[in-house]
């Protein structure tokens, strides 16, 4: 799968993302409040409505390093890509990021989508092959993870990637950085990571 390098005013969409078909979703209330233990165990609900790292806790979770496979870096100039509608915030031209979050040895654990403001991605995304998390942790950029919505649905694309049946966990998030919204980032996880956090519930 090519990755576009050219971030300028002309706009080539290569690709689409994988967005979740819902079957629920959930705001920021939920996100506030939680969800009863019983709809979705705690150590689940920890890494999608608490504010820490994934790629930190994916990597103490598994004991192994949190490693990045890009397949898709597209300009979309000021599309809206069917991206939340926080997407608004983020200036423009933008840059859209896909990735897969693996294991060392190769297992797929999540699948993220993240957009980026074209003149600064090269800044805060210098070696793409990064984690994000780690990307950020080497400038010593201090950031604030805003999470604004969660959602239980389908992908046929995902469950064949994952090679697990959904439904299956997402979010939504900004990340903040100096009170100015810096990307915003759409996480899916694989029901392979139940063996760590618990059986997946359902809302």
């Amino acid at each position: 799968m090519a990755i576009a390098t050219d971030y300028g005013d002309e706009v080539l969409i290569t690709k689409s993302w994988n967005a979740l078909q819902p079957i629920w979703q959930g705001g920021a209330d939920i996100v506030q409040t939680g969800l009863p233990h019983q709809q979705l165990p705690p150590a689940w609900q920890i890494l999608l409505l608490g504010d820490g790292s994934p790629t930190r806790h994916l990597q103490l979770l598994t004991g192994e390093r949190t490693e990045v496979d890009v397949i898709d870096m597209s300009p979309i100039g000021m599309a809206e890509d069917g991206a939340p509608s926080s997407l608004q915030v983020v200036p423009g031209p933008r840059v859209r990021r896909q990735v897969w979050l693996r294991t060392a040895s190769g297992q797929r654990l999540a699948y993220a989508t993240s957009w980026w403001e074209a003149r600064h991605v090269d800044e805060y995304l210098e070696n793409k092959s990064l984690p994000i998390w780690a990307s950020l942790a080497k400038l010593r950029t201090e950031l604030y993870r805003d999470v604004q919505g969660i959602y239980y649905g389908d992908s046929p694309i995902l469950a064949q990637a994952f090679g697990e049946a959904g439904p299956f966990w997402g979010r939504h998030y900004l990340f903040w950085h100096h009170g100015q919204p810096l990307t915003l980032i759409y996480e899916v996880f694989s029901p392979y990571l139940q063996q760590y956090l618990g059986q997946i519930g359902q809302p």
